[in-house]
This record gives C-alpha cells, sequence and structure tokens, in this order.
C-alpha cells in the first residue's frame, strides 16, 4: 500500500519526473500538475504525493492559487480515508483566506469547514451523519459545483465504508448497512453482491477474512528453576 501511494501505476513518467525531482517547485510546471489532477478526477486515479506538490506551489507562489483544483484535491484526500491524505493537504493550505483579491470570491474558505467534517465523519466511521451531511441542502453547492465534476465520488466512499464494513462485521442488518452505504433495496442487494456478501434475510453475512474473525490464542510464560529460586527468596525476606 505505501508503494502505492508513493508511485500510483497510473502516474505518466512525466508526472513522475516533476514529483520525485527538484522540478517539483518550478512554478512554470504547475499547469501539467494541475491538468494531471484533474484528470484523477475524470478517470477515478489518485496521487497524493503530485497533489501535495500542486499545493506546496501554491503555497510558494499565492499568484497560482486555484480554488477549483484546492477543492477538488481535498475532495480526493476525503476518499483516501483512514489514510492521512487529508491532513497533510490542510498542513500545506494553513489558516485559508483568500491569497489575492479577485472578481470571483474564493468558494474555499465557507466549504473548507464542511469538508473538515465530511472528512472527520468518515475517518470515525459515523457513515449515516456523513451522507446526511453531504446530502444536506448546505452543501448543495459542493455536490452542484465540485463532486458532479469527481467521477465516482460516491462510491470511492462507498469503497472507504465497504473496508470498514469487511473488517469489524462478520453479519451485519441490511437496514444499518443501507444507512451506512447510502443504499437502498436493489441497490444494496446489487452492491452487496458485488462485494461477495450473502444476503440473509433481513441481516448481510460478510464471509470470514483475517481482519472479522476473532482467533483465541495461548500466551505460555516460562520460568527456568533458578529464577523462581530468587523470587522465592525475595519473597521470603523480611
Amino acid at each position: 500500500m505505501a508503494a502505492t501511494w508513493i508511485h500510483p501505476a497510473s502516474r505518466p513518467t512525466e508526472i513522475d519526473t516533476l514529483v520525485e525531482g527538484v522540478d517539483r517547485y518550478n512554478p512554470a510546471n504547475v499547469q501539467y500538475l494541475e491538468d494531471y489532477m484533474y484528470q484523477q478526477t475524470r478517470e477515478r486515479g489518485y496521487d497524493c504525493l503530485a497533489n501535495l506538490a500542486i499545493l506546496k506551489l501554491y503555497q510558494f507562489n499565492p499568484d497560482l492559487y486555484n480554488s477549483d483544483v484546492v477543492i477538488h484535491i481535498l475532495l480526493k484526500a476525503i476518499t483516501a480515508s483512514p489514510g492521512p491524505d487529508f491532513n497533510l493537504c490542510l498542513a500545506l493550505l494553513g489558516d485559508r483566506g483568500p491569497y489575492l483579491p479577485t472578481e470571483d470570491p474564493d468558494p474555499l474558505p465557507a466549504l473548507l469547514p464542511h469538508l473538515t467534517q465530511l472528512h472527520t465523519l468518515l475517518l470515525t466511521c459515523r457513515f449515516p451523519k456523513f451522507w446526511a451531511l453531504y446530502r444536506s441542502p448546505e452543501l448543495a453547492p459542493l455536490r452542484e459545483n465540485f463532486t458532479i465534476e469527481c467521477v465516482g465520488f460516491e462510491d470511492s466512499v462507498r469503497e472507504v465504508v465497504a473496508r470498514a464494513v469487511r473488517g469489524t462485521f462478520s453479519k451485519i442488518g441490511r437496514d444499518r448497512l443501507g444507512a451506512y452505504l447510502d443504499l437502498k433495496k436493489l441497490d444494496l442487494a446489487e452492491y452487496a453482491h458485488e462485494q461477495g456478501w450473502q444476503m440473509d434475510g433481513h441481516s448481510v453475512v460478510i464471509p470470514p477474512n483475517a481482519d472479522n474473525v476473532v482467533k483465541s490464542s495461548v500466551q505460555n510464560e516460562e520460568i527456568k528453576l533458578p529464577q523462581l529460586a530468587k523470587i522465592l527468596a525475595h519473597a521470603q525476606l523480611p
């Protein structure tokens, strides 16, 4: 996983040269990195290090700042939960305010608290609250202007949920799972089938795996006779 995070297989050679070399700090290359970020949103790819390089360039060169790019980077980072990606992005943003006055208002300061809350809810496995906030009228601008351009955003969130369910449950109620995934009836059944889960009445059975099976273990401790003699002798001291 770490190797994939550092060097995704989908990363083009020219981008790899920028990310791995000193050219990552060359402001003339920001357009290539931004185009690559938009490619990620279109093709459901993800390259955290390349996206962090964009934020670093914005940090060094405030005139390059593009709020649309930053918001899409944060959306992609949310879908990388429970990894540290979102917090790494926040660290490069710092105390966000508009870098330079522009004709159009910067949407990031208003959306950033909501994005942070979405990340926290997903990270702490409060999935129904995540979907309730995401579907709320308050976040309509985020859905209508940004996540709509991020192909497969909701499915990527469901992949995060599915990993948590797979590692936690051997059986879970249908209604509960539906609330976790924001899916109902036929859509839930189809998703469960794709995951290899079995529908069992009002429950969904998760096949055994290394994380959801409790294994008993016996710990044996050996105390040699000389050690035992020392312990008994010490116990007899006044």
